[in-house]
């Protein structure tokens, strides 16, 4: 059994490793198509755009390690198959479960590994990549609205975890590639919604602990009411500096221009508990996170659709229709677990049933074809 474990493993890993090559030098050059419209703007050279493309890769990685996992075991499979070696094994006496149980050893690595790019190496090197792009394009990260970025956050009595005594707007013009803000605008409301404070600011720097600090500040306080009496009790004053405590992180304002899908699990989560209290909208980045939660174990259904083909002879097709098929059955899989994503949004569908309805309709099918090679 472990001298099958081994040859198993051996094989397939080498094998999906050559699929994953494939897809990305495939990619890869078309990323570079894409960036070569921006060579030589700014700062922006032909290696900044390699240095872009090389750092996209990791996000790739994550996004076709199932289909690379399902083509690369087809082949392996078809392979084993066409030279009988299949057949020796089960007359060897290896069962259906124990082929299954060393396919299912080999795609807990690719689980692994399909974690560690989806929530440490992809999102950190795709941040790295937006950076040293704005960067040598020497322009900033702004919302594409004249009104600039808007976001909100509840005001606490005390800094982070006292009581809500309030909400605060924020209004942002310009987010360098340096996390520095340009043009801020704060409106302060109290807890019946009337406005308390304004301030304006030139530009504000992230100090760390939540705090931002602002500088050229103008400041308006608003009493509780505004009659006519309380006109004059209106308090403009001018700042050198002003420090504000805010649940709003740099981290936070990158989530509001990145894609979902790039982001890790745990930002994420963050993200999606401040708009819940915030009461905003957040079901766009549940179904993300779910699907960062679930999308590794579809490895696991991959490689269950591949088994099947392992009793196919080479009378039920070569092996090149077989790689056809897996190549097919891996792109539709990419597709619907696309679609099921825009679905859930318009149906507003619970977001964990979003994201396992695709693999959980493949891993059906992996086990109607389990059934249907067994029978004939």
């Amino acid at each position: 059994m472990k001298i099958l474990q081994k040859y198993f493993g051996t094989e397939i890993i080498r094998s999906v490793l050559f699929v994953m090559l494939a897809l990305l030098a495939l990619f890869s050059f078309f990323d570079l198509m894409g960036e070569l419209p921006s060579v030589n703007k700014g700062g922006y050279r032909l290696q900044h755009a390699l240095w872009y493309v090389f750092l996209g890769l990791p996000g790739y990685v994550y996004e076709f390690m199932p289909i690379a996992v399902l083509i690369g075991t087809i082949y392996v499979l078809a392979q084993f198959a066409s030279n009988s070696e299949f057949t020796i094994m089960r007359a060897a006496s290896m069962s259906n479960v124990m082929a299954a149980g060393i396919l299912f050893k080999i795609g807990f690595v690719f689980v692994l590994l399909t974690f560690l790019f989806g929530e440490i190496i992809a999102p950190n090197s795709s941040k790295m990549a937006e950076a040293m792009k704005l960067t040598a394009l020497g322009a900033a990260e702004t919302q594409q609205f004249r009104t600039g970025l808007w976001t909100k956050d509840l005001i606490r009595q005390d800094g982070l975890k006292g009581e809500v005594i309030g909400s605060r707007f924020l209004n942002v013009q310009e987010i360098l590639p340096n996390r520095q803000l340009n043009q801020v605008k704060l409106y302060e409301f109290d807890k019946n919604f009337h406005l308390a404070r304004e301030v304006t600011a030139a530009n504000a720097a992230y100090q760390g602990n939540n705090v931002w600090r602002l500088f050229d500040v103008n400041q308006t306080s608003f009493p509780m009411t505004l009659s006519a009496e309380d006109i004059a009790n209106v308090k403009s004053q001018k700042l050198p500096s002003l420090d504000v405590v805010s649940e709003v992180t740099p981290d936070i304002l990158a989530v509001l221009f990145a894609d979902p899908d790039r982001m890790s699990a745990i930002d994420l989560a963050a993200f999606t508990r401040h708009l819940a209290e915030n009461k905003q909208d957040n079901e766009r980045y549940q179904i993300a996170f779910w699907k960062k939660i679930t999308y590794p174990f579809a490895t696991f259904v991959m490689m269950a659709l591949a088994l099947p083909f392992a009793y196919l002879h080479v009378r039920s097709g070569g092996i090149s229709f077989k790689i056809f098929s897996g190549i097919m059955i891996g792109m539709v899989f990419y597709l619907i677990n696309s679609l099921f994503s825009h679905l859930g949004m318009l149906n507003t569908w619970p977001p964990v049933v979003t994201a396992l309805v695709p693999s959980l309709l493949f891993m059906g099918l992996a086990i109607m074809g389990l059934r249907y090679v067994e029978r004939h």
